[in-house]
């Protein structure tokens, strides 16, 4: 549902006036409250500073190194009454927090600092804000003490940014929506009223680089950021479904909404709006922001929770040869693909589409004997991971779970939601919940993106919400710069299962879409560096396992590439053209870099201390011409020194650093 706005002058404009003046009123607004009606909440740096006023509205204005980033004024509107409107506020309370998340599943680090100062303020008796401040960025919530349920009709904010800024703006069309996106850049003045987007989006100015999502959606429809047709953004939601209808066997549209876009319960906290603040865009690559907003862990058993990587069967249309058996869906297929992941001690494999009847999960494929494939991935010690259709899981949710539990199943990959409305997301929390009880690991397809439910249920180990390299089998899409955007923006909502691992690679003029043997644009090392750069803990191996087995060398580097990180370093980074990051496990170091169609020369530090065994694999002489074309070496290198290295069009590089022996 959109809502209309107007844009207040920003409040805190005299704040950054002088920095002196700045520091002085800062120290004493920090200990005040409800001075003037305002409460200012500074980041544990003093760099970020969020300043919330009660006028005839709600008010956040925030500034960042000294430079006003933007405005936003806030409504929320329950039970056709609007709670912004008529403001008695009360104390205020500010906390400071100095804490260490360890998460179950890291990812990009396995240690997070949860180091932010905190704002409570009560603005009537039944509505209030809470305002949080990290050095990295911020989010606030609304929260409601109601004893009655309430149909929310409708919250959210305006957001005003700067004459000139730019946004990179996740064009949607409709809320039934897989929230596979590109991410066009565009001044925000182009982006006419109407025009509307997923998130995350990624607002650029003043050097200042924004990065707009949400964290903990439970019991909500997700939001949506909207064009003004001027410098600024409203949101908008998804309706609460009243009547839904089933287009096919996968699509169930809302055919009747309510005018409304939550129905709930009274008292409760609603979800996290949270804004990445940085001069450098790599530090988005870093940020764990929406994981540390997200919901507490709610499992009290978590060992059991393996990530790892997936020989996949979809994207290559099992296409394997030099076997004895006819290759499709089928149990001599599926027993290569559990040999393939055994003997390169990859952890689990996927059946796709097909296995069973899509609407009936009980009406198994006569070709597939489930008893003896289960009975040989575990004698091979492989996970398998069983794809289903949402609305059929759902239908049959306690008999096939149990049944997949019986098996032997190690987790489900749901698809084709499409969805975020209030009922829909409440689904995903059903699953996750559900899969945990049976100890399912889950991957979530055709999903919104993000929010940080993994850090409630940690066997939410990765979902799409992506626009990746399946694309690849009908459009072009995919290509390198593409690729470069991502980092920035969809990932640093959390996972996103893009499915790297092409290994029929082609230049720009050579690429053109197949289905049942697809290409990627780019070259073999842009596809191995994506495993470096692309965070999912359940990392598919989307090729096929006579490519792999074919190509040796790359698959010394697959083999060992970890999906959970202890440390993430960023060198250089520029979204869209550029991009040399660096990630630590354990004691190994592993470096990649990609570059967009322009050839790039690339230059890094080593990392870590003393000296290295460093395997590499670099583009090949040829590869902008022949994009498989590559190089692997090893030689020692030490920590501080400066390594160079020549990217092809297109292209790649992965650098993996052992200790010494």
């Amino acid at each position: 549902m959109k809502s209309m706005c107007f844009l207040s002058k920003p409040v805190v404009k005299w704040l950054i006036a002088a920095k002196l003046i700045v520091k002085v009123v800062l120290v004493w607004l920090f200990v005040q409250s409800d001075l003037w009606g305002q409460n200012v909440v500074t980041s544990p740096d003093k760099k970020l500073i969020v300043a919330v006023s009660v006028t005839d509205s709600v008010n956040l204005d925030v500034s960042f190194s000294q430079k006003q980033v933007n405005s936003l004024k806030i409504w929320f509107r329950s039970n056709n009454k609007e709670l912004t409107h008529d403001l008695s506020p009360r104390k205020s309370t500010i906390s400071a927090v100095n804490d260490t998340l360890v998460p179950v599943v890291s990812g990009r680090r396995s240690r997070i600092p949860d180091v932010y100062n905190e704002m409570d303020w009560p603005l009537s008796r039944e509505f209030g804000i809470c305002v949080r401040v990290y050095n990295d960025g911020w989010g606030y919530r609304l929260y409601t003490k109601f004893k009655e349920e309430q149909n929310i009709n409708d919250e959210g904010f305006c957001l005003k940014a700067q004459p000139g800024d730019s946004a990179w703006f996740p064009e949607e069309t409709s809320y039934l929506s897989h929230s596979e996106r590109l991410y066009p850049h565009l001044a925000i003045n182009q982006i006419a009223k109407g025009r509307f987007c997923s998130l995350p989006a990624l607002i650029h100015g003043q050097g200042i680089y924004t990065a707009v999502s949400e964290a903990w959606i439970e019991n909500f429809p997700g939001l949506y950021i909207q064009g003004l047709g001027n410098n600024g953004f409203s949101t908008s939601h998804p309706p609460y479904p009243l009547v839904e209808k089933a287009k096919n066997d996968r699509t169930i549209v809302v055919a009747e909404a309510a005018p409304y876009i939550a129905t709930t319960i009274g008292t409760r906290s609603f979800p996290w709006r949270v804004f990445g603040i940085t001069a450098n865009p790599g530090d988005l690559i870093g940020s764990d922001l929406v994981y540390r907003f997200g919901p507490p862990l709610r499992l009290s058993h978590t060992d059991w929770i393996k990530p790892g990587r997936v020989a996949w069967d979809w994207w290559n249309d099992n296409n394997i040869s030099g076997v004895p058996f006819r290759a499709g869906i089928n149990t001599d297929t599926y027993k290569y693909y559990i040999d393939f992941a055994s003997e390169f001690g990859i952890e689990y494999i996927i059946l796709d589409e097909g296995w069973s009847n899509p609407s009936d999960l009980s009406d198994i494929n006569r070709e597939m004997d489930m008893e003896a494939l289960f009975s040989y991935a575990k004698e091979k010690k492989v996970g398998i991971i069983l794809w289903v259709l949402f609305n059929t899981l759902d239908r049959q949710l306690g008999v096939a779970l149990d049944q997949f539990q019986k098996w032997g199943a190690a987790g489900i990959k749901v698809d084709f939601m499409q969805r975020d409305d209030q009922k829909m997301v409440e689904y995903y929390w059903k699953i996750a919940r559900e899969a945990a009880s049976r100890k399912l690991l889950v991957d979530f397809h055709g999903s919104y993106k993000p929010d940080g439910i993994r850090r409630a249920f940690p066997n939410v180990l990765t979902r799409e919400g992506v626009k990746g390299l399946e694309n690849d089998k009908w459009g072009k899409d995919i290509t390198p710069s593409h690729d470069l955007i991502l980092p920035f923006t969809r990932q640093f909502a959390g996972p996103m299962d893009y499915t790297p691992g092409a290994m029929i690679n082609a230049t720009e003029k050579g690429f053109s879409p197949v289905w049942s043997k697809p290409m990627s644009q780019g070259t073999r090392c842009h596809q191995l560096a994506l495993y470096v750069i692309y965070e999912s803990p359940l990392q598919m191996l989307a090729d096929n396992p006579t490519h792999y087995r074919n190509e040796p060398e790359t698959m010394k580097f697959l083999r060992d590439v970890p999906v959970t990180w202890d440390e993430t370093k960023v060198q250089e980074a520029k979204p869209g053209k550029k991009l040399i990051m660096m990630r630590r496990k354990g004691d190994s170091w592993y470096v990649g870099a990609l570059t967009d169609w322009k050839p790039a020369d690339i230059l890094f530090n080593i990392p870590g201390t003393g000296e290295w065994l460093a395997e590499i694999w670099q583009d090949g002489t040829n590869a902008d011409r022949n994009a498989v074309d590559f190089t692997y070496k090893t030689e020692l290198v030490k920590s501080g020194t400066i390594f160079n290295a020549h990217l092809a069009s297109g292209g790649g590089f992965v650098m993996k650093l052992s200790r010494k022996k």
